[in-house]
């Protein structure tokens, strides 16, 4: 599928690459999200959430249906607003004109922007059904970055046959599988050379078999050192590839820690709960 690019120091543990960063780079965030709240009218979904993805980090956010996983995810893209708090790409942060529900970010050219490098990855794929595999994703490096169309189609090409789907550039998505869409969807995010990737449940919609397609492709560009936010209902997942997880309970970090903290020796009694209905299901 794809090569493990990241190396790995004599433990077998990934060690940050003296290609893609500096020891410098690697403590700089790239995602900040400091109190934040968010409400679609009276509901309020997030209560004062703060969360930091530092280069070359994968962040995973875990939680029952209605936590603020994925509500989370979409303020940090700025595809949903926020009522309260900051949000900083790379130290830079999202200016805002109005207070509480009337708070709106000030400044469009500034959203473009962090949108460009932050790129999502959503559970329906949502890839473009009248364009073909290689024109969705060279469509986005094309039309909002005006790259140079020889060089985006080089690096399509690449990316598809990094996914391991070279052979289907020409054909259109109804004519691929679930999991072959949604490793297209990747592809096409990675095609806009973004800082960070964020995934919003990208195996929730697959049948095991072609789940396991796209977690082999989400485990290799944690290898590589990439910088990830990932909502995931998939513990193993969550557990293989993360440095760093966050459990969302009712709007509120529950619990956070290394992997190996909140999957093998869990503090709350809501986090214990939550992952004996997970091994249960």
């Amino acid at each position: 599928m794809m090569q493990n690019l990241r190396p790995t120091s004599a433990t077998g543990k990934p060690k940050t690459s003296d290609v893609t960063a500096t020891a410098t780079d690697t403590s700089a965030p790239i995602i900040q999200i400091r109190d934040l709240h968010k409400s679609y009218g009276t509901l309020e979904v997030l209560k004062g959430v703060d969360i930091t993805a530092r280069k070359g980090e994968v962040v995973s956010l875990i939680g029952s249906s209605g936590s603020g996983k994925s509500t989370l995810l979409r303020c940090a893209n700025l595809l949903e607003e926020s009522q309260q708090g900051e949000i900083l790409f790379e130290g830079e942060p999202v200016r805002w004109k109005g207070q509480g529900m009337a708070r709106h970010p000030a400044d469009k050219a500034q959203v473009l922007r962090i949108r460009t490098n932050l790129s999502m990855v959503f559970q329906q794929f949502n890839l473009w059904s009248h364009l073909t595999i290689l024109q969705n994703v060279m469509e986005a490096p094309l039309t909002v970055l005006r790259q140079d169309r020889a060089e985006v189609e080089a690096r399509a090409r690449l990316l598809l046959d990094k996914v391991g789907i070279h052979d289907k550039c020409d054909v259109f998505p109804a004519q691929l599988s679930g999991g072959q869409q949604q490793r297209a969807a990747i592809a096409r995010a990675l095609c806009m050379e973004p800082r960070a990737l964020l995934f919003d449940e990208p195996t929730s919609a697959l049948d095991p078999e072609l789940e396991q397609e796209v977690v082999k492709v989400i485990k290799a560009l944690a290898d590589e050192g990439r910088t990830m936010l990932l909502v995931t209902h998939d513990m193993r997942l969550a557990s293989d590839v993360s440095d760093h997880v966050v459990f969302l309970h009712q709007g509120r970090i529950e619990e956070e820690g290394p992997p190996s903290e909140l999957f093998g020796a869990p503090k709350t009694d809501r986090l214990r709960q939550f992952l004996s209905a997970t091994v249960a299901a």
